[in-house]
């Protein structure tokens, strides 16, 4: 039975490296104990083969396999782009 993929959104961080953007993924996770919802972020390196992802854009990443030492994701399609 294959799985899922898994699939983010999130804003743009940097685009600053050769088809890679740095991806910042936010959620808000509720307290275990205090029922107090915190805000918690993740970065994901993904692949962006086309280059057209800029910093402050919404994007689209789904998992994929390892592309390089930190690459697990690749962008999928950008939402809404960053205004300029």
């Amino acid at each position: 039975m294959r799985q899922r993929v898994k699939r983010r959104e999130g804003t743009v961080v940097a685009a600053k490296m050769a088809k890679t953007v740095v991806v910042q993924v936010d959620r808000l996770v509720e307290h275990p104990l205090y029922a107090k919802r915190i805000k918690q972020r993740n970065r994901f390196m993904a692949h962006d083969e086309r280059g057209e992802c800029r910093e402050g854009d919404r994007v689209l990443i789904i998992e994929s396999r390892p592309l390089s030492r930190h690459k697990r994701w690749r962008v999928s399609r950008v939402l809404k782009q960053a205004a300029q």
